[in-house]
């Protein structure tokens, strides 16, 4: 149970462009404030669509960018993200991700594990 004076912050990674087109990993935090009855929510954010995605267990995507800024919520599975600098991270089901590196160099993405992998992309105005 979570207490009446509670306020914490929803860590997400974001994946973006920095000044050289090197895509880089950065640690944001989204605040949430008590609700009450609803509970610690974040205020709003604009969204201009949603897609439900499955990939194969074999899903290994080279270099791409992200077709535009977007929320991925990984909701099984595991994967390895590297950027253009060669930095990799393991992101976990129930992982957030912002992913802002609409040009430049990119990232690889692959699955981790031996199975089909779904996640949810929420794109941003």
């Amino acid at each position: 149970m979570l207490k009446q004076n509670f306020m914490e912050n929803y860590k997400i990674t974001r994946i973006y462009e920095d000044e050289n087109s090197e895509s880089r990993f950065e640690e944001i935090e989204i605040p949430i404030v008590n609700r009450g009855q609803l509970g610690f929510l974040s205020e709003s954010q604009k969204v201009s669509g949603i897609l439900f995605r499955k990939v194969e267990a074999t899903y290994d995507y080279d270099f791409h960018n992200a077709p535009a800024r977007q929320y991925i919520i990984l909701l099984d599975g595991a994967i390895e993200i590297e950027t253009s600098l060669g930095e990799k991270r393991i992101f976990k089901a129930g992982e957030v991700l912002l992913v802002e590196d609409i040009s430049g160099k990119g990232h690889k993405t692959r699955n981790l594990k031996d199975k089909t992998r779904s996640s949810i992309f929420v794109t941003l105005e």
